[in-house]
């Protein structure tokens, strides 16, 4: 839908986190020869997130650009062939590109301008895909504050239950008395009800890293204790609004943590049978292409 010409309450969407099964998100940030604007839908059937990359500091690159330069009649078109098929559009902020709180930025002046972006451009919501590893390995919960601050202004231009609000970190974040200012257990603990689901990071944290179903499900590797799906469900964050975060391609979408598609999928079926329905993401199309969902989901929410 285009809101150009009536009111935003009357079309604004809408959206139930309690409603919604697992959740099959993919990235879109590589330019792809011949397209403009998200995948088209017959090609993400596997997929009901796809969420443009990213809407930095500076403004939007990249894919979030992309969108923003399309006639508004195809994106008016292309949103609502997404939610006729069920699926929703959201932007992704900062990535790796962005340090927000290292570089000073105001985190109610970012949310205030961001959350009008996303309405502005008629998308689900957004991502928080948020980087800045200097500031959370200072230890001294300026990291955390500056997340928790973001989020909280997040919510007040993009309403729950009528946008999405992702979160995007690292696992190892996740991990008790390893952060001095409590890492994403203490974010968590004061905006975790304003996050939809997190898109955890299983990947880039070591070679050795997530890349068994036992280290990625229930005993996370040495360097990272209590940072595997069941681990970090066992700290307190909702264990459905944890979604497994996959790269598409070793060597291209991340340094290391990649897992083959079929052994990926043995290790949804096996948290499936465990009590869990959170859902996955891979990093990034067009690699991550609905043939590799199929293939992940085939043993757990075949299609």
């Amino acid at each position: 839908m285009f809101c150009a010409f009536i009111t935003f309450a009357a079309c604004a969407p809408t959206f139930n986190s309690n409603e919604v099964g697992p959740r099959f998100a993919t990235y879109t940030d590589r330019w792809v020869p011949g397209q403009s604007g998200p995948p088209p839908v017959d090609e993400v059937r596997n997929y009901n997130t796809i969420i443009l990359s990213f809407l930095l500091l500076s403004g939007p690159a990249d894919q979030a650009l992309s969108w923003t330069l399309l006639p508004p009649p195809t994106r008016a078109e292309i949103k609502s062939q997404y939610a006729s098929a069920g699926k929703k559009l959201l932007v992704s902020a900062f990535g790796s590109t962005d340090i927000p709180t290292t570089e000073g930025a105001d985190p109610i002046k970012t949310a205030d301008w961001m959350g009008e972006w996303v309405k502005k451009w008629d998308l689900d919501g957004i991502d928080v895909d948020y980087e800045d590893f200097g500031a959370m390995n200072a230890g001294d919960g300026k990291a955390e504050a500056w997340l928790i601050s973001f989020t909280k202004q997040l919510r007040v231009h993009l309403p729950q239950g009528q946008y999405i609000i992702t979160h995007a970190p690292v696992a190892p974040w996740f991990s008790p008395s390893r952060w001095g200012g409590g890492g994403y257990l203490a974010v968590d603990s004061a905006i975790g009800n304003m996050v939809d689901w997190y898109n955890v990071q299983f990947y880039n944290q070591g070679i050795a890293a997530y890349i068994t179903c036992p280290n990625l499900l229930t005993n996370s590797p040495p360097p990272w204790p209590k940072t595997s799906l069941f681990e970090i469900a066992s700290s307190g964050i909702p264990l459905n609004k944890i979604i497994i975060g996959k790269p598409a391609i070793v060597g291209m979408d991340a340094t290391n943590g990649w897992l083959d598609p079929v052994m990926l999928s043995f290790c949804l079926r096996q948290a499936k049978v465990m009590g869990w329905s959170g859902g996955l993401m891979l990093w990034q199309a067009p690699e991550a292409n609905d043939l590799m969902m199929a293939v992940v989901r085939s043993e757990s929410w075949p299609v």
